[in-house]
């Protein structure tokens, strides 16, 4: 398996690609603050170069993200279009419509539903889940749920997962995602059904709406991924045949940022672990 080449920076790679296909959590922000040399880079792009489609496993509408990006400081300048794994997630729902649903996951998830016409129950009375993530992320995990796991499991009970992360940064914390409570339940032997990174309905989103954007016909060959999570990012650009921007410092910081910087070997042994393959690789992204 190739080797990423090290960039320090999208300058390095811009007369190869016409579109960018962004991760945001990790790559332009970690929850708590924005990183304003990566939004500078995505920025100049979007002048200098063409679409930078932002792609998102919230599991939220895009619509419903906008209002968080401005609030920390992602200048809309950065991006010209937005696809979220909810996006992609309101089509499987609203094939099982009405329900009912057991809906797990924070308040704030609620938009995800918004005209569906879904009716929702408890784990005893639904016809399937629909999880988003913990209830409360600061302090739930997988562990907390796997009583009432085996009990819809037992039931035949699918779970829509409509946020396939595993985990994501916020701050200096990594913290739970719908992702771990799927992963625990295909453990248990449940069936998880996904559209967002690494499955081909969020990708098919995107690369369509980068051929709107662009007006002309989209060379696949000509666009870039950039993200941070192997098992999301790289993996999901892989099955598509795209190439990708490893980003080093996001979730995997850890691993493969030492005190000198990037490490190299790092970044291979961590892709290779999961079979993934990255094209680049960068610490943190950058003009």
């Amino acid at each position: 398996m190739t080797a990423p080449a090290l960039i320090s920076g999208l300058s390095a790679v811009a007369d190869r690609y016409d579109v960018l296909l962004s991760d945001v959590w990790g790559v332009i922000h970690n929850g708590r603050e924005s990183f304003p040399a990566a939004c500078e880079a995505l920025a100049r792009w979007r002048a200098e170069r063409g679409p930078v489609i932002l792609i998102s496993n919230a599991p939220r509408p895009s619509s419903a993200v906008h209002e968080q990006l401005d609030q920390l400081g992602v200048p809309r300048a950065a991006w010209s279009a937005f696809v979220s794994s909810g996006d992609a997630t309101r089509i499987l729902l609203s094939g099982r419509a009405p329900g009912p649903a057991w809906a797990i996951g924070p308040d704030r998830d609620f938009p995800l539903y918004e005209g569906l016409d879904l009716a929702f129950a408890g784990p005893e009375d639904a016809a399937f889940i629909s999880c988003t993530g913990p209830y409360d992320d600061e302090v739930e995990g997988p562990d907390h749920y796997e009583e009432r796991f085996k009990a819809t499991i037992a039931r035949g009970l699918p779970m829509i997962c409509a946020n396939p992360d595993i985990v994501v940064q916020r701050g200096d914390r990594l913290i739970y995602c719908g992702g771990a409570l799927a992963q625990r339940y295909a453990e248990l032997g449940g069936e998880v059904i996904m559209a967002g990174k690494p499955h081909a309905p969020i990708y098919d989103l995107c690369l369509g709406e980068a051929q709107v954007l662009l007006g002309k016909h989209l060379d696949r060959s000509r666009v870039l991924c950039i993200g941070d999570a192997v098992a999301t990012d790289t993996k999901g650009a892989n099955d598509q045949g795209l190439d990708v921007l490893f980003v080093a410092s996001g979730i995997h910081g850890a691993e493969t940022i030492g005190e000198s910087g990037l490490d190299a070997g790092a970044v291979e042994r961590l892709l290779a672990k999961d079979g993934a393959r990255a094209t680049y690789a960068i610490a943190d992204l950058a003009w």
